[in-house]
């Protein structure tokens, strides 16, 4: 086991509490999800929010299957031998995101170390499908770290994401804990490299995220935000861990609300364009109104925003 469960940090705290809603639109996303064979985060990752999002209509589609390459010790999605790629599955997607209404789509998917370009291509695939199906809707992705793959990016970003997404999850003393097969280093490389291949477009946005509650100190807090600002991201989500099996490692402490409130303007401080905190806050968490407060308006019909088809920073 990756945790001593008598280390734990006990029940969770009033704050962390839910209502469980299965209403009429949760139903009707689950079985549309069933209906088009898709994975979901919010069903595979065990998302605390997914009765509040599927409640309103949107979810944040896993894609490349539902079998992950690396074992991290605070994921629930299943680890072992993925199947192959599903080539209808971009085309499926475009589909729900239509049927649903969605305007602000995020998609991320398991990690592929499996295949040679790992799973970027299919990324590519994806952002296209959605485009053309839904012209109206923005996509963001939430990427893996592509572990010993050349120039990812250049295959991902031509399709347009407004938003690129990669989570760095928790401080660097920690990754040989949580994030086997990672490096925090090679993380923080990807996103600048997003940034870089933007050069001076306005797009995609840079984000990434964090979890709370691991055992990283404050000071170690403080220090990652900086190399993330100074690396050019401009959205930052703080959420709590939670752990979502007894095989998983344990919440080492709760972080109360007022504490995420302080971390948010010690991180707004240091330059980030936006930062959502709490201790239910994910990635994709009302990812639509991230970005919209990040630009400080709305995405489509922005005047200020130059296309994305050809960034001074790409090759």
């Amino acid at each position: 086991m990756p945790g001593d469960p008598s280390v734990a940090a006990g029940p969770k705290p009033p704050w962390l509490r839910i209502r469980l809603q299965t209403g009429p639109n949760y139903q009707a996303v689950r079985g549309l999800m069933r209906g088009l064979d898709l994975h979901t985060v919010c069903e595979e990752a065990r998302c605390p929010n997914i009765y509040e999002c599927w409640g309103d209509r949107t979810a944040t589609f896993m894609i490349l299957g539902d079998v992950c390459t690396r074992r991290c010790g605070f994921c629930a999605v299943a680890t072992g031998r993925p199947r192959a790629v599903d080539a209808d599955e971009p085309l499926r997607l475009a589909e729900a995101v239509a049927r649903l209404g969605i305007e602000h789509a995020v998609v991320t998917s398991v990690d592929r170390d499996d295949l040679p370009d790992g799973g970027a291509a299919h990324f590519a695939a994806v952002i296209d499908a959605v485009r053309r199906r839904n012209p109206a809707c923005d996509v963001e992705v939430l990427t893996p770290d592509f572990r010993g793959v050349a120039r990812p990016l250049d295959i991902i970003l031509p399709a347009g994401p407004v938003v690129f997404s990669h989570n760095v999850e928790t401080v660097p003393r920690l990754y040989p804990l949580a994030r086997v097969g990672s490096t925090f280093e090679r993380s923080v490389a990807l996103l600048r490299e997003a940034v870089r291949w933007r050069g001076g477009a306005a797009r995609p946005l840079v984000k990434t995220g964090l979890m709370l509650g691991l055992g990283e100190t404050r000071d170690e807090l403080l220090a990652t935000f900086t190399v993330l600002a100074q690396a050019g991201v401009e959205i930052l989500t703080l959420g709590q861990y939670l752990r979502p099996t007894l095989d998983h490692l344990p919440v080492l402490r709760y972080c109360p609300p007022e504490e995420f409130a302080d971390l948010r303007q010690a991180a707004l401080a240091l330059g980030f364009r936006h930062v959502e905190a709490g201790p239910l806050v994910r990635s994709s968490y009302h990812a639509r109104r991230h970005t919209r407060e990040a630009i400080g308006s709305s995405v489509h019909g922005d005047p200020a925003a130059p296309a994305l088809d050809s960034p001074s920073g790409a090759p």
